[in-house]
């Protein structure tokens, strides 16, 4: 599988972690910090891959290109904005630091089906996956009317792009039983990482 040129890898590690109590970033499962974990998977697909955090010294040791969010305090919104204000690509490719079974399948195809669409998002029965989407620079100034209106819900600005939205039946195509999306919120979150299995 060759590296994709034309889209940027975007890694969100900005929260703060609140629920979770301290950075699950950095929380390892198996030896392993969940933020290496998937800048393991992202760096095997995009050939540039960037790091979106307020705390830049705790990942230095990556040595990857680390941005701090241009406005702060928006939360994965402001992490988006400043990505894609950033980057050189049209478009970014997002996932949160705390999704330790990412699909290389799966993103690999999200990519492909791209086209001309300002954004390509998962869909399940739980709803959308805004932090595991494509998103492309034309996405900007719907995200800037909405931090400008202090709204910083992502699915806010979906109505005001072209979506391609890949629904459950596809996704499970390249990942059966939806595992991509398995995130570490919580503490109690990894008493089911043993139930999953880990494609590294």
């Amino acid at each position: 599988m060759k590296k994709i040129k034309d889209i940027t890898g975007v890694i969100l590690a900005g929260g703060k972690s609140l629920r979770y109590g301290r950075n699950k970033a950095l929380v390892k499962i198996d030896g392993i910090p969940l933020i290496e974990r998937v800048s393991s998977v992202m760096s095997s697909l995009f050939r540039h891959l960037i790091l979106i955090t307020n705390t830049p010294d705790e990942y230095s040791y990556l040595t990857l290109p680390m941005h701090e969010d241009l406005i702060k305090g928006l939360g994965p919104l402001g992490g988006i904005f400043t990505a894609l204000t950033t980057i050189r690509n049209q478009a970014g490719f997002f996932v949160a630091c705390d999704m330790p079974y990412l699909n290389r399948e799966l993103i690999h195809h999200m990519v492909e089906v791209r086209y001309d669409f300002d954004a390509v998002i998962p869909r399940t029965q739980e709803g959308t996956e805004a932090l595991h989407a494509l998103y492309g620079k034309r996405c900007l100034p719907p995200i800037k009317r909405l931090i400008d209106s202090r709204q910083y819900q992502i699915f806010r600005f979906f109505p005001e792009v072209s979506v391609r939205y890949v629904d459950e039946n596809e996704i499970r195509n390249f990942d059966p039983q939806l595992e991509s999306f398995f995130n570490i919120n919580k503490p109690d979150a990894m008493k089911n990482v043993d139930k999953i299995n880990y494609h590294p």
